[in-house]
């Protein structure tokens, strides 16, 4: 048995039990049960929240690089040594299996590390002129102050690597709003800062409610947004930001396409088809390439071999050691993602091979739905078109590669595509046409922490990762050193 965390409010260094925003009540995702009281904040606690950061901002701003680096360093290192405790937990907030969970704290921890390594490297530019006024300039690197982050509920933890840390280390305060439906892993990730030696005030973690995120954004005194999550609520962040002129980063989702050739190791991309489609988060992930675009040439054949690979999955309680797909987060996402099914079988948009039902027997109380396999499906459908969040890929044939590109780029969205060839001709030329901000070739999704990682159409637009993930937290000030000669001499 996993202890259930008590769930707080941290405002800075502060946590409390209760917020204006009242409480929700979590419920695990396996059973439906009720497993704790979460504490939701509201528009007075992020007022608190905006009031600790301003008071914190010019010390932690100033604090030496080498510092603020160490204060990261030393977070990395807890965060590694609860690595499986972070897995426990995400396992009670969305059902995540313990390998999952596992690998999401890896990465969380590696993403902590790479930005502590930026703090004593960010640099700006001189410049000179050498015409008759000689001027001198040079550009600084400054934090752009308090920063809003509004995470989603799939891999909260790794949001938190991603976007927290790479703020902290440009010296930025943080303000960051949870989704309330997965609060345990950001819960053990605020009390690993404090004891890691972020300033009070530097970072506030607060769930809360829609009141809560509208706060955020819209506060005179918070700089820029950071939002993961989908179009719909991205849409009304940023009308909220235009009114202040305010940038955002924003990251909402993805349909991405793997183009699948006659020349790749086929079992090798079959394997990697399922694991990233239905094995990672129970296909609840925003870059997963759902979309099986198939050559005519293999078509059968790798239908076949992923039908064989989806029967073997285990799919069941998180906790439990051997399985691989868990429930998906709550008995809404059930409605949604059936639904979904039920009208790509009216309108005939593809054949289901598996799947396509909630889970029965040990599994029907919880949030299971069986891994679905949809062949021959309509591009242009919803099937195809709008993410299913849920553990399932679509399958479609093309003959010939420009119909594969067609087939791939016709999607509002345009964060991730893959490409399954040995012929790096093909994949040099194919990678320059897909409408995607990252192509992911002869493997699955690879979001590090060295590469920039964002999307296009309305997968949203900024970077995380690199070099260009801490430039968003960023502003470069120019100073510019005249001569002192007269004008009017």
């Amino acid at each position: 048995m996993t202890a259930i965390p008590s769930v707080h409010l941290h405002l800075g260094h502060e946590q409390r039990r209760s917020g204006s925003g009242g409480t929700h009540p979590h419920l695990n995702p396996v059973t439906q049960k009720p497993q704790a009281d979460v504490p939701l904040a509201g528009a007075a606690e992020v007022e608190e929240a905006v009031a600790k950061a301003e008071a914190a901002f010019d010390g932690w701003r100033r604090t030496r690089p080498e510092v603020r680096r160490d204060i990261l360093n030393r977070l990395a290192d807890l965060m590694d040594a609860h690595k499986e405790e972070f897995a426990r937990m995400a396992a009670l907030d969305g059902g995540t299996p313990l390998m999952g969970g596992i690998r999401g704290a890896e990465m969380a921890v590696a993403w902590t590390r790479y930005y502590a390594g930026w703090c004593d490297k960010l640099t700006g530019d001189m410049m000179s002129s050498f015409d008759t006024r000689g001027e001198f300039a040079y550009s600084v690197p400054e934090p752009i102050g308090i920063v809003g982050i509004i995470i989603t509920w799939n891999g909260p933890l790794i949001s938190l690597g991603m976007k927290v840390c790479a703020a902290l280390a440009a010296g930025n305060c943080v303000i960051c709003k949870p989704a309330e439906i997965t609060p345990f892993a950001p819960e053990l990730f605020a009390q690993l800062c404090k004891e890691a030696g972020v300033p009070d005030g530097v970072l506030s973690i607060v769930p809360g409610t829609a009141e809560a995120g509208e706060a955020i954004v819209r506060h005179k005194k918070v700089r820029k947004i950071s939002f993961t999550g989908g179009p719909i609520t991205a849409r009304k962040i940023l009308a909220a930001c235009a009114e202040e002129i305010k940038p955002a980063v924003m990251e909402l989702g993805g349909k991405s396409a793997s183009l699948v050739f006659p020349d790749c190791d086929i079992q090798a991309a079959a394997e990697r088809a399922v694991f990233w489609t239905i094995g990672i988060l129970a296909g609840q992930g925003c870059a997963l390439p759902t979309r099986q675009v198939v050559h005519a040439d293999i078509y059968d054949d790798f239908v076949a071999r992923l039908k064989a690979i989806i029967q073997q999955l285990k799919v069941g309680d998180p906790m439990e050691p051997g399985v691989i797909v868990g429930p998906v987060i709550n008995r809404a996402a059930v409605d949604r993602i059936l639904g979904m099914f039920d009208r790509a079988k009216a309108d005939k948009a593809g054949t289901f091979l598996l799947g396509g039902t909630r889970c029965g027997g040990a599994l029907a109380e919880g949030n299971f739905i069986e891994p679905t396999l949809i062949v021959d499906a309509d591009p242009d459908h919803e099937i195809s078109q709008v993410e299913i969040f849920g553990p399932a890929v679509v399958v479609m044939k093309f003959h010939e590669e420009d119909e594969a590109v067609a087939i791939a780029n016709n999607s509002e969205y345009g964060l991730a595509s893959y490409i399954q060839s040995n012929d790096i001709h093909r994949v040099h030329r194919l990678a320059e046409r897909l409408n995607a901000g990252g192509v992911y070739v002869n493997g699955g999704m690879q979001i590090n922490p060295w590469t920039p990682f964002g999307g296009v159409g309305i997968s949203g637009y900024g970077k995380e990762g690199g070099k260009a993930g801490i430039d968003e937290f960023l502003h470069y000030k120019t100073v510019t050193i005249g001569t002192g000669a007269r004008i009017l001499a």
